[in-house]
């Protein structure tokens, strides 16, 4: 198992310190459009918001817009 860290990035970076294993690396990005339609659900639209998927090396695994329909 391989921890993945999903930080949420608007200009401002939000750390994520806990993180979360998976096995694969596509699992962690399955993970983080889960967390965007999550986002989605509760917060006002903010076109610039994206979810940083981190691997335990400290490598950025993915970028997923969470309002992709409305991001520049």
């Amino acid at each position: 198992m391989h921890t993945f860290y999903f930080d949420t990035k608007d200009g401002v970076p939000v750390r994520d310190r806990t993180g979360k294993q998976f096995r694969l690396s596509s699992e962690a990005i399955e993970y983080s459009k889960v967390l965007a339609e999550r986002i989605r659900a509760g917060r006002a639209a903010e076109p610039d918001l994206v979810i940083v998927v981190i691997d335990e090396s400290g490598h950025e695994v993915h970028r997923q817009a969470v309002y992709p329909e409305i991001s520049p």
